[in-house]
């Protein structure tokens, strides 16, 4: 295998097979790192795994820590397969190419670059400083597709966003009296409790939080457990949201509610004081179009700490976040059902101009949820980018 860094290398069977092992230990991670990466971390010796790590929360040891601490004095020698670059830095926790390096490792298989700039190819640097063989690029594509929310985080300073929608198979989402519950059966509205304990923020447009007055509370069906509920932000221009709607409730896992409300200039100082008196935090963005500008919003919910976000409508603040090219995920149920009428879109605003100005999607899938279809794809395009957030791994 080749050592040219940034290059994928050719790996073996066992270095693929080991791989997939880290990759599967990182995911078990999923939905407690943030603003942390998930992380898993294989030591081998002799063909024998000694030791098996995986970063489980913000705070906690790393997954290198982890599998040398079961490894003990089997390390020295061994071979350690990660997922993602060990760190370099001191945060929370010690550098882990440190602890690799006192271990006696003698080679680091890895599977991508920590963009992070205080990582950042430093902490391979340190590692070949030290004598120890680096292969970098092994299942790579994987191992981004595990940490997309971490990705771009960290090289465009804004949380990585999905935009879930439900509409009925004439493309809408409520009735003419704007009933929209429900749309879709029990098996997607599970799937999406599962999005929202994963994520650090579900965000609705004001109008949503008025006609539907949404809980956005986590429910994971079947689980002793009910799940974590996010940060709910509501985009909300002149701060209608009324101190009474259910998002400021405690969730059924009694946790006090987490509330932001993004305004713009012009909402007036009374409504915006009496928001924070009950406990909402208040962000403040410039205004674009006469609504709060995405991408500021973004940018300052990222440098608090929000790595992933669901967006859960209308349709007239999706169309800001992709117009901003802040949407990386679309997740569309289609429900088999036909309600007429002329309801709203799942996506409004203005559109685009012509077919070839179309948002595709890529990667895409499609796959049946009980009742209803799951149409999910990557959005091709994002042609804004923001500055990086300074994050304390």
């Amino acid at each position: 295998m080749t050592a040219t860094p940034g290059a994928a290398p050719s790996p073996t069977e066992t270095d693929t097979a080991r791989m997939r092992q880290a990759l599967a230990l990182a995911e078990r991670g999923r939905g407690t790192t943030h603003p942390n990466p998930m992380v898993g971390c294989v030591l081998v010796q002799g063909g024998t795994v000694v030791g098996e790590g995986w970063h489980a929360r913000v705070g906690e040891a790393h997954a290198e820590v982890l599998a040398l601490a079961t490894a003990g004095d089997r390390a020295r020698g061994a071979t350690a397969y990660v997922t993602l670059e060990p760190c370099s830095h001191h945060g929370r926790t010690p550098p882990c190419a440190d602890a690799l390096i006192a271990a006696g490792v003698a080679r680091v298989v890895m599977a991508t670059r920590d963009p992070d700039p205080r990582v950042a190819g430093t902490g391979l640097a340190r590692l070949r400083a030290a004598g120890i063989d680096v292969d970098e690029g092994v299942l790579r594509e994987e191992a981004e597709a595990l940490n997309a929310a971490y990705l771009v985080h960290r090289r465009e300073g804004r949380p990585w966003v999905r935009y879930k929608t439900a509409m009925t198979l004439d493309g809408k989402i409520a009735t003419r009296t704007g009933r929209s519950r429900w749309i879709t059966g029990p098996d997607a509205r599970a799937l999406v409790h599962v999005w929202r304990h994963q994520a650090d923020a579900v965000a609705v447009g004001v109008s949503t939080l008025l006609q539907d007055d949404p809980a956005l509370t986590t429910r994971l069906a079947g689980d002793a457990a009910p799940g974590r509920t996010p940060r709910k932000v509501v985009f909300d221009g002149v701060a209608r949201t009324p101190v009474t709607a259910r998002a400021f409730e405690p969730g059924p896992d009694g946790a006090p509610a987490r509330v932001t409300v993004v305004v713009g200039p012009e909402a007036p100082p009374a409504r915006v004081a009496a928001l924070e008196e009950r406990g909402a935090q208040v962000v403040r963005a410039p205004a674009r179009q006469g609504r709060p500008d995405v991408v500021a919003a973004l940018r300052a919910l990222a440098a608090d700490g929000v790595v992933e976000l669901l967006l859960e409508g209308g349709g007239t603040l999706a169309w800001s976040f992709l117009e901003a090219g802040a949407i990386d995920r679309v997740a569309w149920f289609v429900a088999p059902k036909l309600i007429g009428g002329r309801g709203a879109s799942p996506l409004a605003g203005l559109g685009v101009a012509g077919m070839d100005e179309a948002v595709a999607l890529q990667a895409w899938d499609v796959r049946r949820l009980g009742e209803d279809l799951l149409v999910e794809g990557d959005v091709a395009a994002r042609p804004l980018r923001a500055s990086r957030p300074e994050e304390d791994r």
